[in-house]
């Protein structure tokens, strides 16, 4: 029974891994910057949603409709403004630019926010679901199914609308997408749109289920960096079967050696990845 909840534990928990990585894992595998801002954005997600919840009521479900364009606009504006002068640069100027902006963007939240952990609880509370001695809270579910909603809208933009096919195109050959009249600027931008907006949502979903604090930005970096190297770059299934090897490894770490060791466990597996198998579990060239 107790292997059975560890694997639910680790399914549910993985959905919301893999949708706090996949952002993090467009905007690098497009456009080749390793965004240090992304634990940041999901944090401000996080507040969002608390926010509307306590001062309008207004249910984190219904908060996503906000955060995604909000978050998607944030992103975009960063990206013409600021590092589209830099993106030919080599990768350290564009990881160092990120890392100042995300210092700038964190610092700001503990002033205006504070560094107290916040919790949203909902009114009344939603409850847990039970079946076969397996118990799952219903807002872990609810937060898994929107999870996985947005990952697959992801997979449907990269695979049936046009600006879709011009990120992959981007991403497989930059020089070829230009003369094929692809803009790249706006395309790049576009990319980095999705990826804040993806991790604004992330935010959003994680503020059902954890405390909020801009504390925890970094912790959500280095899980989407481990996510990212199990899973692959450039592959939404690879996101998600990263996501949820994580989560696995974690529950099972936790029930063995503590939740203390959880994640110390997590970045061994990630060097071990590192050195055994680079690319990942699913990781290819292009977006599927």
């Amino acid at each position: 029974m107790l292997a059975a909840q560890i694997l639910i534990n680790a399914l549910v928990l993985g959905c919301l891994y893999a949708c706090i990585a996949i952002g993090f894992s467009l905007v690098w595998g497009v456009l080749n910057v390793i965004n240090l801002m992304h634990g940041s954005f999901i944090v401000l997600g996080a507040y969002l949603a608390w926010g509307l919840y306590r001062s309008l009521h207004i249910a984190p479900w219904y908060a996503l409709l906000l955060a995604a364009p909000l978050f998607f606009a944030i992103g975009y504006l960063i990206q013409r403004v600021i590092l589209n002068r830099v993106i030919t640069a080599p990768v350290l100027v564009t990881l160092t630019l990120t890392f100042g902006l995300d210092l700038i963007l964190n610092n700001a939240m503990i002033y205006y926010l504070k560094a107290d952990y916040q919790k949203l609880s909902l009114v009344p509370p939603m409850g847990s679901v039970s079946l076969f001695g397996v118990v799952v809270p219903v807002d872990r579910l609810v937060a898994t199914v929107a999870a996985l909603g947005l990952t697959f809208v992801l997979y449907l933009i990269l695979r049936r609308l046009r600006v879709g096919r011009a990120i992959v195109a981007v991403r497989l050959d930059r020089d070829a997408a230009v003369l094929m009249g692809v803009d790249v600027n706006v395309t790049y931008a576009v990319a980095f749109g999705l990826g804040a907006a993806l991790a604004g949502c992330a935010g959003v979903l994680m503020a059902l289920i954890f405390p909020i604090s801009p504390l925890t930005s970094t912790a959500y970096l280095g899980k989407a960096f481990v996510v990212c190297v199990l899973g692959g770059l450039g592959s939404v299934s690879g996101a998600l079967a990263g996501g949820i090897l994580l989560a696995l490894i974690e529950g099972v770490g936790s029930a063995m050696i503590g939740p203390a060791h959880a994640t110390t466990l997590s970045f061994a597996l990630l060097i071990v990845f590192l050195i055994v198998r680079p690319q990942g579990l699913l990781g290819r060239k292009g977006f599927e």
